[in-house]
């Protein structure tokens, strides 16, 4: 960043007064630009005993295969942004359930947040930003053709505690989290 965007004036890197951070800072009209990471958020879409995956038409990994996640946007509640980039990416009809898994991919300036979600009915189609989309048993999951290590990590989480019966109405589960390494980046 070079330019204040509010006076267009040159701007400093520096610590400002009361923080311990450097920061983008204009000289001119005293503005703090702070950089922030980017929540990405999207849904497991369960359609009984399968997840529903979206084939990415765009890049970066255009071809493979995610679960429907995308950039939140401002106004919207991260699991409102994962009901909308579900419909947006698969066409289908979400019910949100609980934050199933958080990542923090500190490379990449981003978080990755997944909610469990029922498909309200069996209609999904491909939006603009996928290939094509399909419901997978575990078993028929394409484990190499997966977009990103996120969604790796978060189907092997759900299956595995799907198979340990942690989501029997009577038991009680806690967000999955971690942080995704850089020589994590496929």
């Amino acid at each position: 960043m070079k330019f204040c965007p509010n006076c267009a004036n040159t701007l400093s890197f520096k610590i400002p007064a009361d923080d311990s951070r450097e920061r983008y800072v204009c000289d001119t009209c005293g503005t703090i630009h702070y950089q922030n990471p980017r929540n990405v958020v999207g849904t497991i879409p369960i359609y009984g005993k399968q997840v529903l995956l979206c084939r990415r038409a765009i890049a970066p990994r255009h071809g493979y295969w995610t679960l429907p996640a995308g950039f939140m946007e401002l106004g919207e509640s991260t699991s409102a942004g994962a009901a909308r980039e579900t419909l947006e990416e698969a066409g289908a009809i979400v019910e949100i359930g609980p934050l199933y898994s958080l990542l923090n991919v500190l490379h990449a300036e981003q978080v990755h947040l997944f909610y469990l979600a029922n498909m309200t009915n069996s209609t999904f189609s491909a939006g603009e930003e996928s290939l094509e989309v399909a419901l997978f048993h575990e078993h028929e999951i394409p484990w190499e053709e997966l977009a990103f290590p996120t969604v790796k990590q978060t189907l092997e989480w759900f299956f595995a505690d799907r198979t340990a019966g942690l989501f029997d109405a009577d038991k009680e589960f806690h967000v999955r989290s971690r942080d995704v390494l850089p020589s994590e980046k496929i």
